[in-house]
């Protein structure tokens, strides 16, 4: 909220009283805001009388208030020479300060002046407006209720105090104090009821404490009149969107644009129109908000609005490019501008570009102290990069009596926004409860991710296996290579090479097998909601044995939030021996399923993730058999660096060991985030 001065009517009514009936049009001209003209009338009336005191200040005022400032200043320092300590002209000097925004200057010279004169109304109204000026919100409400003290009807003190609490609520709101600033607003109704800026104001600070439903009765309050229920009705269809009710955003920002044809061209047309098209994309109608902004750059080509709605429509769409573009061109020409700048950092994220991303976080904090989303948006930058260990650990068992025990330990340490290094270890015990074979498997390794390019990521893994199965022990090395990709937007490619040890059950173990998979997954996403994952690997294993694999699924995003998605998959299998009394290795297998998928949080703090798929699988010329498999993830945010998991999974797809076959594992993970920061986040502030 921009605080706003007030011009403190300082030509004295006594100068009026004096029955000076020459300069009565003058008069008239200043009290309407007629300054130019007051300037020519004063001019002019000087000439006849060069040394009238009354008509000096009053062309003082009319100079200092139509732009020429350091004038009226030297006038009013001139006449304070020729009559020192005279009171009219020390407050149109100090006051003549404020116009040229000396507020500190103008504070010390008012401060001398209430302690002389602690009942002057004209006095303290200008102090406390200086104070105000200076952000310094208490003190000038102290003074302002004295000067309402001596003339409680006086409309201008009115006035004053109604925006000193309007800056004073918005600097409570930047402290996260947003109760204290609703109440702080609520008390402006008092002198101001249903006051249209501060329903604004109070709307704005529910929004930021969350307070969703009171923000829209805000609005609602404000709209008694078309031109208000416009800019009340946009604000209704952004809670909306806040709130997740995207469908109802659209219909209400749809009901604001129409409602303000009766305003086109004038500022409430433009903000029901650029609502509605934010709304249009929030719903994902990409091509009517494609086609709407093509209609405003016809009339408004440069306007920032229309370059953020660009920006915000190539965020959505995954055109991160031309989203960074348009915000740097809000930039160039508004450096302060809130949605320039935390644009400009959401949409170098997006694109991979994570150090330029923190500088642009910490600029925006830098523009707008302990702005709320802001800070959201750094922490989020900061989750990603900030040292972690992960414990996991669980069971598993199957209908062929094997049964595991396992847990896993991982640092990870990112050094820098480009690269990261990993070391873990796994520990592993099976048994079959029939034969009473047993076998133990540990894995050591480290790892580096190294960001070659923003877009292209190597990830990379080292280390060994060591496993004992009987009185027979074994030490070989693993190894895995991955490449990711993002080759145009919305697609995501990955090849990768990884060499690993057999381990799932205790017989597999003993036979020493190692296979080396080489593989591909692609993901082609679409803004109509589609989406097709496919995965093709080939498997070389040291017992001869050769193994490919195709898996591809076609989908479809139902829902955002909470997340869900219905689909297709289908998996092809196909070993060149088949070694049916060691492991699963038919010549040909085929499955078909229907999977859901939906992701979300409940109750704030608890996110889940929710998944199963069923349908049918042949194993080469067999008959057709139902599969069904499915997986839940629960994990708890304990504190913002501490969370806690539980997992299950069941499947019963063949591709596991055999036909017939069922598995189900369940375990535990704990993440706890070492430090708040990351290790390097120094190096980033500017």
């Amino acid at each position: 909220m921009k605080t706003k001065l007030i011009v403190i009517a300082l030509c004295l009514a006594g100068l009026f009283a004096f029955g000076q009936g020459p300069m009565d049009p003058g008069f008239r001209m200043l009290e309407t805001g007629d300054f130019e003209r007051a300037e020519i009338f004063f001019d002019s009336y000087l000439e006849k009388e060069p040394k009238n005191k009354t008509a000096l200040i009053c062309y003082g005022r009319a100079v200092g208030l139509n732009g020429k400032p350091q004038n009226a200043s030297t006038l009013f320092e001139s006449l304070l020479e020729e009559y020192p300590r005279d009171l009219e002209i020390q407050l149109n000097l100090y006051e003549s300060y404020l116009w040229k925004e000396e507020f500190e200057k103008a504070k010390g010279h008012y401060q001398e002046l209430v302690a002389e004169n602690p009942n002057n109304f004209s006095a303290l109204l200008g102090f406390a407006n200086t104070l105000s000026n200076l952000k310094q919100f208490e003190e000038a409400l102290n003074y302002i209720n004295k000067a309402l003290q001596l003339q409680p009807e006086n409309s201008s003190a009115r006035t004053s105090r109604k925006y000193m609490k309007l800056g004073l609520a918005n600097q409570l709101a930047t402290e996260k104090k947003y109760q204290e600033g609703i109440s702080l607003l609520k008390e402006i109704f008092t002198d101001y009821p249903e006051d249209r800026e501060v329903l604004l104001s109070l709307a704005n600070l529910n929004i930021q404490a969350g307070a969703l439903e009171e923000a829209k009765k805000s609005y609602q309050r404000m709209a008694r009149s078309t031109r208000d229920s416009v800019i009340a009705l946009a604000g209704i269809a952004l809670v909306e969107h806040l709130d997740e009710e995207d469908k109802a955003a659209l219909e209400t920002a749809l009901r604001a644009k129409d409602m303000a044809a009766a305003f086109e061209g004038e500022p409430e047309f433009q903000q029901a129109w650029e609502r509605y098209v934010q709304a249009l994309i929030w719903n994902r109608q990409f091509k009517m908000a494609n086609n709407e902004i093509d209609r405003i750059a016809a009339v408004h080509p440069n306007d920032n609005w229309l370059l953020a709605l660009k920006a915000t429509l190539g965020m959505y769409t995954g055109d991160f490019d031309k989203s960074l573009s348009s915000y740097t061109r809000i930039l160039e020409k508004d450096s302060r501008s809130f949605d320039g700048n935390l644009g400009k950092a959401n949409a170098l994220f997006a694109k991979g570009e994570y150090k330029m991303a923190y500088q642009a976080a910490y600029r925006t904090l830098d523009v707008f102290p302990n702005q709320k989303d802001a800070e959201a948006f750094l922490e989020k930058l900061n989750r990603k990069f900030r040292p972690v260990v992960t414990q996991k650990g669980g069971h598993s068992f199957d209908n062929g009596n094997n049964s595991a025990f396992f847990q896993g330990t991982s640092i990870t340490i990112p050094v820098s926004t480009r690269l990261s290094g990993t070391v873990s270890h796994q520990y592993r015990t099976t048994e079959n409860t029939v034969n009473g074979d047993e076998a133990i498997s540990n894995l050591f390794f480290g790892g580096l991710d190294y960001q070659i390019l923003p877009g292209m990521l190597l990830k990379t893994n080292l280390g060994i296996n060591q496993s004992r199965f009987a009185e027979t022990s074994y030490t070989l090395p693993i190894t895995e290579v991955k490449l990711q990709l993002k080759p145009i937007k919305l697609q995501n490619l990955e090849l990768g090479y990884r060499r690993e040890v057999q381990n799932f059950n205790a017989e597999l173990i003993s036979r020493e097998i190692v296979m080396n998979h080489y593989g591909l997954n692609y993901n082609l996403g679409t803004n109509i909601n589609l989406g097709w994952f496919t995965q093709l690997m080939h498997t070389a294993q040291t017992d001869g044995n050769n193994r490919n694999l195709l898996f591809s699924s076609l989908y479809y995003s139902v829902f955002k939030k909470p997340a869900l998605k219905l689909g297709l998959n289908y998996q092809y299998l196909s070993f060149s021996e088949q070694l049916p009394e060691i492991y699963f290795s038919p010549e040909s297998f085929h499955a078909y399923e229907l999977f859901a998928d939906s992701r979300g949080t409940l109750g704030g703090k608890l996110q889940y993730v929710l998944g199963a798929a069923s349908g049918f699988q042949k194993v080469e010329d067999g008959d057709f058999s139902p599969i069904f498999r499915a997986e839940l993830n629960l994990n708890h945010q304990i504190s913002k660096r501490l969370d806690l998991g539980v997992y299950g999974k069941y499947s019963n797809i063949a591709s596991a060991t055999a036909t017939g076959f069922e598995f189900t594992e369940l375990g535990i993970t704990l993440q706890w985030a070492v430090t708040k920061v990351p290790l390097f986040h120094k190096r980033l502030k500017p």
